[in-house]
């Protein structure tokens, strides 16, 4: 062993000793010691320590197994054969010290060594193959590193067979030529890809493959598709992600608990004596409490992975600065004319190799940090995702849908970008360290200088980052109330439409908007001023550097070595000066989202134990209260008071009472919606929740019963029928599979109610908590539901049932009533109980009981010949009968009936189903008049402006280098260069010229950023509020809170600096050019080349970058359609406990996003590496060119070209990298302008009214493809009349006002109002003559009094009038704001009653001539009720009212009544005429008891 470290020593020594042979000598060599210990152990050191590393890994990724193939075959064949050859020099070796002369030990280390590396590597490619590697990056590296040092041997041994032959061992020169060759075998073998594992996933991810050249190509030929997307790797699905996040914010939460509850656990007095409960109360508030970091939960989660880009970012910072280097050693080359001239080759090719391998690790940098970066986002998305189901009502007042959407689209997106660039608040000063420590050692202390004026700049930035970080917030939420409020608009777009708001709300919108611009505008000054700083800060240290060195010394001369040598390092420290302020910026903005995102996640979330679900042994009761006192928040008072309840299993119990007393209440009590105070409450067994609003989601009719449940045949046929479905599944065009359109728009009130009371019964759970579903439909279809589900003999006979009604001739049949007032139980018992205890309730039943309670359990059971229709969607009448529900419940189809069925199936074609428009990706290449558009919105003279002081900049910056150069090669007279001061002048006056241009630019560019934001975002505003209303019925919210959040997101912030930088690289790489071409024109041989490469890589790279663009926005809004979804229905989702298969569709939503732009992230790097690799190309050839022609070049002009040619790598990427985001980003403006082609109603004019209404031959359909709904109305009312409009569910009494109010127009036939036809008016105009009160009452957030005037028209005296007149007076008197009182999202803080009555409130206050009331007193209880019909009656004496009604009694007292039949007028009379016609409004009125 000693032996052989000497033998090691001596080698090194010789090696070193012989430093003329290898570097001063025009043909260099190493020493055959250095070539048999140095070169073959450096690629077997770099194999046996990646081994065990590459091992560990591969046994902890195994992606399957590959079978044998005839490349791995070959892999492995040469391995061995290099074994076999390596061994055989041994053998030789042992031969030799056998036979004659002892070799040296080198010759036996070296081939065993070499030999048992070539067997490791044979044994790692079957491994590789059975662990499913395709094709492996450490094998690759390991044969290219051994090729190349045994290039160095071939060389030299080849040179010494020529220059001493008789020294040649023909056996080694034989065994190393064929070793030689099986390496370049091995090498090439290596480049190929084997095929896929078994079992894997249909088309994997192929970045271990990095098989993106097959996408790139397709991507080219054609634009992509879904299906040429790859699978997600396991370890990027939201599936595994966002769990770890999940769990580490919740540990970071405990943990704050605990601390938090063990200082405030047992105060203790001085002594250990225990604190009196009055000295508790005078002690001082305790510190503000530590809050749980969300920082920190995110750095444990990502932060091992996202470790690997520190290691890529000091590699290559360190390489960033050989370049300078290697531009130093080239002038002094240049300068020397006795250097050999290999050398000059050689360290061009040094050159080359280091740009290379730079660029590699560059861009395997940026690929982990995109990658953790598209982590974080899903993490965050579905961390929100997850927190909004169990948050509490309280804290869901706090945060709006908006705000939410904002922090999964904005917020999630901001931690996105700024993650590629985190590194560079470590990475940049490490940069400015070093290239200060590399000037120093070339100009000594004048670098100070420049020092100085970069900590000048220091305060001047952060006072900028700190104003940035204000304006931030402000914009956030500005844009919260922006998003928010176009949520509720969208939400009530039909509200809007028909009271004619659209103009109030856009201007609310739009106020909201100025706003937010107005913030922007401030924040583009400061990134003015602040891009002013930053560009000039590298021009002003280099003048200050410059001007500091040729001062203090005459004799300090600036030649060419020093000057752009110093101008490469300042050319250096401009990126990391240009990048720390956008850096910090970006992170300024993410604290700001940090801490939106810490708040949401912090909010308080339901009680878990606020319902016990476990059985009590041996106890009779479901559901039990005791003592129960709740609130919808803490700091309010209590809703529900001493509320004790016992209800025994299988009972039907009803709850009645006045609008707002509580009944809605007590169900999400029940449920655990509400926050208990006192008391306990226990829940036996699984439940089941129809909302008084019901949640329709938007999906197939099937989809929306089955809820997630396997579908049984016999079941879910038995739920349809009982439910009264079975007539619509028959007459819509795709039967069960028709899809229902966002909220149930193409289903009647009606018919969503009856789709929410399927899905429940068809789930089959044990407890029922029905929130009045009967008041949306007619008094026979209830009767129906309430005979064949609800009531003792129907389909949940053996349920417990609890339901919420103000129908009382359901009363008697239930088991116990409770009689709800002021948020407390008032009354208790059975029916007859109730009524012999002769309180209240019998007082009330008494007064409106309108059912003749002794009719008998066999004539109530009667055959009821009910027709139906399908609603809004309105196609056919199908007509069937009802038998009444037996004991046998389970009702067999007739066989004509089933006959029937196949045959309807048959003809049913999906595509005639499906209502609503999936989000749809554009195609090929984004159009010129989509950037027109955009120079138009900004101004085509600011856009003119900005061009020229672009232009104006960068000729200067290239003329102030090009006079540097100029100056080194001044003439040294005396030691000194006498016009140092003249050249110092000009440099000094055209830096500051460049200053004041890039001021200019940057202010004009963000300014004429800002103008075209509000022109568009107003033009799309504008476009969408015109649309008819079958636009919104098609597309769903998602699509459009996408366009108005995400898209003008883009416009706002991303394009103006995108076209900056774009703008910018494109000058650079101009000017790189034509310097280079200038100094050295031989490369004019190779720059044409190297273009068209470029061009061809970056057109491959555009078509397919831009589509993969495409279609991760148009997969971006499923997302959010499904989030918006979910938030109107989290009582329901809980109350069913589907949460967990909501949060896996919200995680395969994202998935599916996240599938689209992990594609774009490796096509990026895939661009990045070619594209450096041309423009290491373009270096490397300057360099080559200058050291050809140095006789003729001057050392100035050489530094001043290879200086920039050293810049152009970097700005040929970022070129390709902008232009290609400039392309993707104004998608964004595309899609904003998508809505401007759609169908537009018609403006205004003017036009008055009285109230006579002519209708003839009337007719509407929904859509084009769609039948008639209603068809042949022809009638005439005088002005004045009060008309009822009646009919079994879907016979077309709504589609009726839908087409007085225009918001479906007229297929055939004519309305006219006053002799006016109503299709040539204006819609606004039309509309606000016109009132409604509407079947489902919206309230949007605001103020009560902004909900009843928008447009601020009233006087308060008129508004209270109108609050009286609609007896909401006292509650309103009785609220703390009175009329400013804020009603939350959807109006959510008031019963569906009360906002009923605001909705008459708000026809109170408009008082025009004709008043269409849609079923308008569905939600409020009967006496109510007749409180409202008196109003109208009296305060609507003089006006047309048309009314809708289900309770027929509110109408018996009209002028007339309409009857609609199957979309047809089938009577139109006097109500006392039709019941002596005994036609279909007398059987209408005997169903109902009125006759």
């Amino acid at each position: 062993m000693d032996g052989w470290m000497a033998g090691w020593f001596l080698t090194a020594c010789f090696f070193f000793q012989d430093w003329n042979r290898t570097w001063n000598t025009p043909n260099p060599d190493v020493t055959p010691c250095f070539q048999n210990t140095v070169l073959v152990w450096l690629p077997c050191l770099y194999l046996w320590i990646s081994a065990p590393v590459y091992l560990i890994y591969l046994r902890s990724h195994n992606h399957g197994y590959i079978c044998m193939t005839h490349l791995n075959k070959a892999k492995t064949a040469v391995g061995f054969l290099l074994w076999i050859v390596c061994w055989s020099d041994v053998f030789y070796s042992f031969w030799e010290a056998s036979s004659s002369s002892v070799p040296a030990a080198v010759h036996f280390v070296s081939p065993t060594l070499l030999g048992l590396t070539m067997l490791l590597a044979a044994l790692l490619v079957q491994y590789e193959r059975m662990k499913g590697v395709q094709s492996s990056g450490v094998m690759l590296i390991f044969w290219l590193l051994t090729l190349m040092c045994a290039s160095v041997s071939f060389r030299s041994r080849i040179l010494q067979a020529l220059d001493q032959p008789k020294m040649v061992s023909v056996w080694r020169y034989t065994t190393f030529y064929i070793y030689y060759a099986l390496l370049l075998v091995a090498l090439v073998l290596s480049c190929f890809t084997d095929r896929p594992p078994l079992f894997s996933q249909t088309n994997p991810c192929p970045e271990p493959g990095l098989q993106v050249l097959e996408m790139m190509v397709t991507g080219y030929q054609r634009p992509l598709e879904e299906k040429d997307l790859w699978s997600l790797n396991p370890e990027d699905r939201s599936q595994r992600v966002v769990p770890q996040l999940v769990r580490r914010w919740n540990s970071e939460c405990s943990s704050c608990r605990t601390l938090h509850s063990s200082t405030l656990a047992h105060p203790e007095g001085k002594e250990g004596q225990p604190v009196e409960e009055a000295e508790i109360l005078l002690v001082k508030t305790p510190k503000k409490t530590k809050e749980p970091s969300l920082f920190w939960a995110l750095c444990l989660t990502f932060g091992p992975y996202f470790l690997i880009s520190c290691l890529y970012k000091i590699i290559q910072d360190i390489l960033m600065f050989v370049g300078p280097e290697i531009l130093r050693l080239l002038i002094r080359f240049v300068n020397d004319p006795s250097a050999p001239s290999w050398q000059g080759f050689f360290y061009t090719a040094l050159l080359f190799l280091c740009t290379c391998v730079q660029s590699l690790i560059l861009q395997r940098y940026f690929h982990v940090c995109f990658v953790s970066g598209m982590r974080l986002r899903t993490a965050i998305i579905g961390a929100v995702y997850r927190k909004a189901l169990v948050i509490s009502s309280a804290a869901r007042r706090t945060s709006t849908v908006g705000e939410i959407v904002n922090l999964m689209s904005v917020d999630a997106q901001r931690f996105m970008d700024l993650i590629t660039y985190i590194n560079m608040i470590w990475s940049a000063p490490l940069q400015v360290v070093l290239a200060l420590y590399f000037l120093w050692q070339n100009l000594g202390p004048s670098v100070l200088a420049g020092v100085a004026v970069m900590l000048l700049m220091v305060p001047v930035n952060a006072v900028i980052a700190m104003k940035t970080k204000t304006y931030q917030v402000a914009q956030m939420k500005s844009k919260d109330q922006r998003i928010k409020l176009m949520n509720e608009m969208l939400n009530g777009i039909k509200v809007l439409k028909l009271y004619a708001w659209e103009l109030a709300f856009k201007d609310k919108v739009s106020e909201i908007r100025e706003s937010e611009l107005k913030v922007l505008k401030k924040a583009a000054y400061l990134g003015a001023v602040s891009t002013f700083t930053w560009v000039c800060a590298p021009f002003l240290v280099a003048l200050s550097t410059f001007s500091v060195y040729v001062l203090i010394d005459e004799h300090n001369i600036l030649d060419a070595q020093k000057a752009f040598v110093s101008l490469a390092l300042f050319n250096i420290l401009r990126f990391p000066l240009n990048m720390l302020p956008m850096v910090i910026s970006s992170m300024v903005q993410a604290s700001v989202s940090l801490k939106r995102l810490r708040v949401f996640l912090s909010h308080e979330e339901l009680q878990e134990d606020s319902v016990e679900h476990k059985a009590v042994a041996g106890s009779p009761h479901s559901i039990t209260i005791e003592d129960g006192v709740f609130s919808w928040s803490r700091t309010e008072s209590p809703t529900l008071k001493r509320l004790n309840v016992c209800i025994p299993e299988g009972s039907l119990v009803a709850v009645v009472g006045h609008v707002g007393s509580g009944k809605s209440s007590l169900l999400s009590a029940l449920l655990g919606e509400m926050d208990k105070l006192e008391g306990t409450v226990a829940v036996k067994g699984s439940v089941a929740y129809i909302p008084q609003q019901a949640w329709i989601q938007n999906s197939s009719l099937k989809d929306n019963i089955l809820f997630g449940q396997e579908r049984r045949e016999a079941w879910y046929r038995q739920v349809v029928e009982a439910c009264a479905l079975q007539p619509d599944l028959e007459i819509l065009p795709a039967g069960d599979e028709t899809e229902i359109g966002e909220k149930g728009v193409n289903l009647s009130g009606g018919q969503k109610q009856r789709v929410s009371l399927a899905r429940a019964v068809y789930c089959d759970r044990s407890v029922y908590l029905l929130d009045d579903p009967l008041s949306a439909v007619d008094a026979h279809v209830g009767k129906h539901i309430f005979d064949w589900v609800i009531g003792p003999q129907g389909l949940l006979k053996d349920k417990t049932r609890v339901l919420v009604t103000h129908g009382l001739s359901y009363l008697h049949q239930a088991h116990l009533i409770l009689v709800m007032l002021d948020g407390e139980i008032t009354e208790v018992g059975s029916y007859q109980q109730l009524m012999a205890t002769d309180g209240a309730f019998a007082e009330f039943q008494r007064t409106y009981a309108t059912v003749d309670q002794t009719e008998d359990d066999g004539e109530r059971q009667r055959k009821v010949r009910l027709r139906y229709c399908c609603n809004s969607v309105n196609f056919i009448m199908y007509d069937c009968f009802c038998s009444s529900p037996g004991a046998n419940s389970t009702s067999k189809v007739s066989l004509m009936e089933k006959e029937e069925k196949q045959l309807n199936q048959k003809t049913k074609d999906l595509k005639v189903g499906k209502l609503t428009e999936a989000d749809k990706a554009s195609t090929g290449r984004v159009k010129l008049s989509v950037f027109w558009s955009y120079l138009k919105a900004i101004g085509l003279a600011l856009s003119c402006l900005s061009l020229l002081l672009f232009l104006a900049h960068h000729l200067v910056s290239m003329f102030s280098n090009y006079w540097l150069s100029l100056w080194t090669d001044d003439p040294v007279v005396n030691g000194t260069q006498p016009d140092r001061l003249m050249r110092l002048g000009v440099y000094g006056a055209l830096g500051l010229s460049q200053g004041v241009a890039v001021f200019g630019y940057s202010l004009a560019m963000s300014i004429g950023g800002i103008l075209a934001s509000r022109f568009l975002h107003q033009s799309m505003l504008y476009d969408v509020l015109r649309s008819p209303m079958f636009f919104f019925e098609r597309t769903p919210s998602g699509n459009l809170v996408n366009r108005f959040a995400k898209e003008m997101d883009t416009i706002d912030s991303v394009i103006p600096s995108i076209l900056k930088m774009f703008m910018g690289s494109m000058f650079n790489v101009l000017g790189s050019c034509v310097i280079i071409l200038i100094a050295t024109p031989l490369v004019a041989i190779i720059i044409p080349v190297l273009g068209v490469l470029y061009l061809l890589v970056q057109r491959f790279y555009v078509a397919s970058s831009r589509q993969l663009k495409r279609l991760e926005s148009v997969s971006r809004s499923p997302i959010y359609t499904h989030f918006n979804e979910t938030l109107l229905g989290t009582s329901v989702i809980r109350a069913f406990g589907e949460q967990e298969r909501f949060i896996r569709e919200s995680d395969r939503r994202v998935d599916h996003n996240q599938k689209a732009y992990y594609p774009s992230i490796v096509a990026n790097r895939w661009l990045a590496v070619r594209l450096e690799f041309v423009g290491n190309c373009i270096v490397s050839s300057a360099a080559l060119f200058a050291v050809i022609a140095r006789e003729s070049l001057s050392p100035g002009i050489m530094g001043l070209s290879i200086s920039y040619a050293l810049q152009l790598t970097a700005s040929l990427t970022w070129l390709v990298r902008m232009s290609s985001d400039v392309e993707t980003n104004i998608v964004a403006v595309e899609r904003v302008k998508e809505y401007c082609d759609t169908e537009k109603e018609v403006p205004s004019t003017s036009w008055p009214t009285t109230g006579c209404i002519d209708i003839r031959g009337f007719g509407l359909r929904y859509r084009e493809d769609l039948d008639l709904a209603i068809r042949n109305i022809s009638i005439s009312i005088s002005g004045g009349e009060k008309v009822g409009i009646v009919g079994r569910t879907g016979a077309g009494k709504s589609s009726l006002t839908l087409g007085l109010f225009r918001i479906i127009e007229a297929a055939e036939g004519k309305i006219f109002i006053d002799g006016v036809d109503i299709s040539q008016l204006g819609l606004h105009e039309l509309r606000s003559r016109i009132t409604i009160i509407p079947q489902d009452p919206v309230l949007f957030s605001g103020s009560l009094r902004m909900n009843l005037d928008p447009f601020d028209s009233y006087s308060d005296e008129e508004v209270w009038r109108a609050l009286e007149f609609s007896h909401l007076k006292s509650f309103v008197s009785g609220l703390p704001d009175k009329l400013s009182h804020e009603c939350s999202e959807g109006g959510e803080n008031l019963s569906v009653g009360q906002r009923q009555l605001l909705c008459l409130a708000r026809a109170l206050l408009r008082k025009t001539k004709i008043l269409v009331l849609d079923e308008a007193t569905a939600a409020v209880d009967m006496e109510t009720d007749n409180l409202i019909q008196s109003t109208i009656r009296s305060q609507f004496e003089d006006c047309t009212v048309l009314t809708i009604a289900h309770r027929l009694n509110t109408i018996m007292d009209y002028t007339r009544v309409l009857v609609l039949d199957k979309g047809e007028m089938s009577e139109f009379d006097s109500p006392s005429s039709l019941i002596r016609q005994r036609g279909t409004f007398y059987q209408m009125a005997r169903d109902a008891g009125l006759v």
